[in-house]
């Protein structure tokens, strides 16, 4: 099967989602992100968009921020680090999730899927958007005929031991693990959630790292002044892990 094959059998299972989500299944043609920005407007906050497919995780939720675009934004961080929990809840004890910043999710190294952003193409940047849509898709099972080790930096969740763990299983435990930073947030304030997305960075020596009000990531070599911002908003225009050619994940 090629990379772009998917699965033709109807796929619409039930998720257990918290009480806050509700629920939108939608056709294995479809663009989970995309459909969760379009309905956004009116469904509003806690609207979880899923995507039926057999070889991705493939799913969006609607966020309604309370705070200026520009800070609100570090609402990805929160949803990156329930995404990585959502995996590591599954995940073999010996296998390293981690986050390439912004966006990219790898296992042990192989890029599994990350996560994307979306809000109001109109919304000014001081004032609180209508909307956030946090985005996920995550490889479940490589559909390329091609062997093993021809794409050593891509992998499945199947190829890293996670057994038959399916894609709705990732998705409600998404959704718990984003209430859990959600409310971290709440009660903590958002140094909790960047101290736990920070843990997720790979380790380098001698490296201090911190998030800036509006998502910057900031570095900074122990015992040196100078600090190296890397800007959020242009990092989450083109999401660094998908490749559109075949609607999935990077190879």
């Amino acid at each position: 099967m090629t990379p772009t094959k998917r699965m033709r059998e109807p796929f619409a299972p039930v998720l257990n989602l918290p009480p806050p989500f509700t629920l939108v299944t939608a056709r294995e043609v479809d663009d989970a992100f995309r459909r969760a920005i379009s309905l956004a407007p009116e469904e509003g906050a806690g609207t979880m968009v899923f995507v039926g497919r057999f070889d991705l995780a493939e799913f969006a939720v609607v966020l309604e921020p309370d705070e200026p675009l520009r800070t609100a934004r570090r609402a990805f961080y929160a949803g990156m680090t329930a995404l990585t929990d959502a995996l590591l809840a599954y995940a073999p004890p010996e296998k390293m999730v981690t986050i390439d910043w912004p966006d990219g999710i790898r296992i042990d190294g192989g890029l599994v899927g990350g996560g994307r952003l979306g809000w109001p193409q109109d919304a000014p940047e001081d004032e609180p958007p209508a909307w956030l849509v946090f985005g996920a898709m995550i490889r479940t099972v490589s559909m390329t005929d091609q062997e093993p080790g021809v794409h050593p930096l891509a992998s499945a969740l199947e190829q890293e031991g996670f057994g038959d763990i399916g894609a709705a299983t990732i998705a409600e435990s998404f959704a718990r693990h984003l209430m859990v930073a959600t409310d971290a947030w709440q009660t903590h304030g958002f140094a909790e959630v960047a101290r736990e997305y920070l843990q997720r960075l790979p380790r380098e020596h001698g490296i201090s790292r911190q998030i800036d009000d509006n998502g910057d990531l900031l570095t900074r070599h122990v015992g040196k002044a100078d600090i190296d911002c890397r800007k959020l908003l242009p990092a989450l225009v083109t999401p660094s892990w998908l490749d559109p050619n075949i609607s999935g994940p990077r190879l």
